[in-house]
């Protein structure tokens, strides 16, 4: 059978609480979201290696809280004042502005404004505060005195939940003997799960096929070469 054109067009996947599998690896993480109206400070870090679920999760708690989500590099220029208004706040990757004068100065000073009217706080990294490298000393002790919390590197559960969701986000149906194929052979990150179902989807496109293990195979083989 000839394949078809394939054309890359924009995908975002689901980021309802209802569409987040909770498992052993993720299970402390959630529980200190849904209680996100004790946290002590009004603010908590949350930690986890790429693709383990920070972003999904910084959404369920914006669909919980009314929080404006903004990437910690994007604060710059932002009034902190009118920011904390928000009925909260999540910033990502706080981690990654270690060192960047004015991004340090822009969260310190969101930090103050929520902290001032009560705002919660979510912030997501890779790892705890101290291992950030700020270069802003008042920044560095607000961040340690934050609540924490950290996501587990993904379980086999979790993985295969994921690549089941996914898929299904895709209006791709995988079987039980494609999810088990998949899942030893496979790193134990969300975002490899993300870029098989990609490539399963493209694949079943080119092919107009529902996927089977010829697929998968040829996107494996693809994937790891």
């Amino acid at each position: 059978m000839a394949e078809q054109l394939v054309l890359d067009l924009p995908f975002r996947a689901a980021m309802g609480r209802a569409d987040f599998f909770v498992s052993e690896a993720n299970a402390a993480a959630v529980a200190a979201l849904d209680g996100w109206r004790s946290w002590p400070g009004a603010k908590l870090v949350l930690t986890g290696p790429a693709g383990s679920g920070k972003t999904h999760l910084a959404h369920v708690f914006a669909a919980q809280a009314g929080a404006r989500i903004l990437p910690a590099a994007d604060l710059p220029g932002h009034d902190p004042a009118s920011m904390a208004e928000a009925p909260a706040l999540a910033v990502e990757d706080a981690d990654r502005i270690a060192g960047d004068a004015c991004a340090e100065e822009a969260l310190f000073h969101l930090h103050n404004a929520a902290a001032g009217r009560g705002t919660p706080l979510l912030l997501t990294a890779r790892a705890a505060p101290a291992r950030w490298g700020l270069a802003l000393p008042d920044l560095a002790s607000r961040m340690q005195q934050a609540g924490l919390v950290a996501l587990s590197p993904p379980d086999d559960a979790l993985v295969a939940a994921v690549l089941v969701k996914l898929a299904a986000d895709r209006q791709l149906a995988l079987s039980p003997a494609v999810v088990a194929y998949i899942l030893p052979r496979i790193d134990r990150s969300l975002g490899m799960v993300q870029a098989v179902v990609a490539a399963l989807d493209a694949e079943a496109l080119a092919h107009q096929q529902k996927p089977g293990l010829r697929h998968v195979k040829a996107v494996l083989a693809r994937l790891q070469a």
